[in-house]
């Protein structure tokens, strides 16, 4: 039955099975996990303020730090894990994040505080581009830019999660941000759970030649599926990909050989871009609130009500990737981000603010969805980690710099001239998006 067909193409044209779907939540847990380690961040920023007077500098070291960590665990996680394993590497950050959040919440100065969250970056970087290849690689191609998509939706349920820890344990008292930290140890639970039940990549395990194991892990997809059904649409698959148009990108070495460079340069600005003005922005929402003279509790309702509207941003997003293609999709949100930046930024009452941060949220997070779909399917499998690592990594320098560069651009304008540039970077992220190949129904492999 299976002879015509490779172990790929035999997953990328089975239904969303039983399999499938424990692989996205159990991936996605990972991804909330990670969001939610993100997500408090902010609200501690803005509680050391109140507890430990901090100061608009440290408090920016303090958010940016982490962001360091996090591109120099997204460029070399992408590595390893094209060597060692998709699962591995996830487990693995899993484990580092956890333990390092953990210990933050002993700390006891700034100087100790800041060096764990550098280490919590590293596990946090490497982590979300290694988990969406893995589903990527694993998703029937008719449905693999949704299943990315909702595998990114649960990044809303780690910063609602953020946002109810925020709310209800960092302002408990004094020492509410030890708490809301120690919490952030789930993580090294849950990486025992990723290293025994999530299975590794096929086509990992095709590169490295072990074909008995992604023989066995295909057939055990195969098996959620009826034999008579299984034949139906082999037949159809065998006659599609004969009609089907396919990239050779076999021969290439790197991200940067001839036919990846284009895309990979693109990829690359939108992914700096969108982490500019994302990071700029949700980082420093509570604290920004804090200091137009709303109360730590009263901004943490907003940022929560603001963080609700992440979700149907994503439920829009995951049906208009199959609808509209991954350019169109993405471009059409990054352009909402940027119109709802400027809004937020002229946003004065307590409904403008809430209603245009919702309009941000709801975009924003949206774009975030279409990218990480779009990410994986730019590259063959041999350097399909490396390339979505390296264009994580890259932009995870513009996270670096966004929490730095709000207080001195605060200091010379005001929010107008902030989201001002946050809405340009959303466009230009639109403009190098248009130039991206679209990849829709397209073969994953070469």
């Amino acid at each position: 039955m299976n002879q015509q067909l490779t172990r790929n193409q035999r997953l990328d044209r089975l239904p969303v099975t039983g399999k499938h779907r424990k692989l996205l939540f159990g991936s996605g847990i990972g991804w909330a996990l990670d969001a939610m380690d993100v997500g408090l961040i902010s609200f501690i920023m803005a509680a050391l303020v109140v507890h430990w007077g901090l100061t608009p500098t440290q408090t920016s070291w303090l958010g940016s730090v982490g962001f360091v960590g996090m591109a120099l665990g997204a460029t070399f996680g992408g590595l390893l894990a094209d060597r060692i394993g998709r699962r591995q590497v996830f487990a693995l950050t899993l484990l580092v994040y956890g333990l390092a959040t953990g210990a933050s919440a002993l700390a006891g100065s700034l100087a100790v505080l800041i060096a764990l969250r550098f280490v919590v970056g590293l596990g946090l970087g490497a982590e979300l581009p290694v988990a969406s290849t893995l589903v990527s690689e694993f998703s029937p191609r008719r449905y693999r830019g949704r299943m990315v998509v909702i595998l990114e939706a649960f990044w809303a349920v780690g910063w609602i999660s953020a946002a109810l820890i925020g709310y209800f344990v960092v302002t408990s008292g004094d020492n509410g941000w030890r708490w809301a930290l120690a919490l952030g140890m789930i993580p090294t639970f849950y990486a025992i759970y990723v290293r025994r039940s999530l299975p590794e990549s096929v086509r990992f395990l095709e590169d490295k030649g072990r074909h008995e194991k992604a023989e066995e892990v295909v057939a055990s997809f195969e098996a959620d599926v009826d034999t008579q059904e299984l034949q139906r649409i082999d037949a159809a698959e065998q006659q599609r990909l004969r009609d089907l148009p396919r990239e050779d990108l076999a021969d290439a070495t790197s991200i940067w050989a001839p036919g990846l460079r284009r895309r990979t340069a693109a990829l690359w600005i939108v992914w700096f871009c969108v982490n500019l003005s994302y990071y700029g922005a949700f980082i420093w929402i509570p604290s920004l609130l804090v200091a137009d003279g709303f109360t730590l509790v009263k901004s943490f309702q907003f940022t929560l009500i603001i963080t609700l509207a992440q979700l149907p941003g994503y439920a829009v997003a995951a049906w208009l990737i199959e609808a509209w293609g991954r350019r169109h999709t993405l471009a059409t949100f990054l352009v909402g981000s940027a119109a709802s930046a400027l809004f937020f930024g002229t946003a004065s009452t307590e409904t403008t603010i809430i209603a245009a941060g919702c309009l941000l949220s709801f975009f924003n997070l949206g774009a975030w969805g279409a990218l990480y779909a779009i990410g994986p399917e730019l590259y063959p499998s041999h350097v399909r980690g490396a390339g979505t690592g390296a264009a994580a990594g890259f932009g995870r320098i513009a996270s670096i710099m966004a929490p730095l560069i709000v207080p001195p651009i605060l200091l010379w304008g005001d929010s107008i001239a902030l989201f001002g540039l946050f809405s340009a970077a959303f466009l230009l992220a639109a403009v190098a998006t248009l130039t991206l190949p679209e990849q829709r129904g397209k073969v994953l492999d070469v």
